[in-house]
């Protein structure tokens, strides 16, 4: 069976490179491409948005939790899922992949079933569903790109609303940036003004990122 779903491969062993390729392929995913390096792999994810990236920890030019951090920081890339790979085990780094931003990890050496599992459910995770959610007076109806305060329709640059529909979608989650990714900080100070008292949801997690209060 044919899976639709873009994914790329951010590992600089090119030995485990080919066996996820392999594996994912033989799994019926067809559209699977890959890099050597943590900088090459952040332009790819830029320039393509996959729905999952596979990412390993530690990578030339730009390491993995550094690169999920950016990723995270990005509205445009809401909707990318991170599956970290790591020969680390130990629970600190486990933690550090999440806090950066991984949706899930597994470790080397892994299970190919074990592994296409996890790939399985975290393409099924996705974005919560945001079409007609009412929160608390603020409607967003993501498929036609329209945002409402308790009646009102709100005017949203792009950046704006696509950052507003993850803080919602993944309310209580922090979403975290890198520390000189300035347009995040731009466009979360746009949305408080627009908001008015409702931006008191919008809840800032120094040095961390913003998240939405359930």
């Amino acid at each position: 069976m044919k899976q639709r779903a873009r994914i790329l491969i951010v590992e600089d062993d090119a030995t485990i490179r080919t066996i996820l390729e392999m594996a994912l392929m033989g799994a019926g995913f067809r559209h699977v491409t890959s890099c050597a390096r943590g900088d090459e792999g952040l332009q790819e994810i830029l320039r393509t948005k996959p729905d999952l990236v596979l990412l390993d920890v530690m990578l030339p030019g730009l390491d993995g939790f550094t690169l999920a951090r950016r990723v995270r920081g990005t509205p445009a890339l809401a909707a990318t899922r991170i599956l970290m790979l790591t020969a680390r085990s130990e629970n600190e780094d486990i933690v550090r992949g999440l806090e950066a931003g991984a949706d899930d990890y597994v470790t080397k050496p892994f299970d190919r079933l074990v592994l296409l599992a996890r790939v399985r459910a975290v393409l099924r995770r996705g974005l919560p569903e945001t079409e007609g959610v009412d929160f608390d007076g603020l409607l967003l109806d993501e498929p036609n790109r329209l945002a409402k305060l308790n009646g009102e329709a709100l005017k949203l640059s792009a950046g704006e609303f696509d950052l507003l529909v993850r803080l919602v979608a993944h309310r209580g989650r922090i979403l975290t940036r890198a520390a000189d990714e300035r347009t995040v900080d731009v466009q979360v100070a746009n949305l408080r003004k627009k908001l008015g008292p409702w931006a008191e949801h919008i809840e800032t997690i120094r040095g961390v990122g913003y998240r939405v209060r359930c």
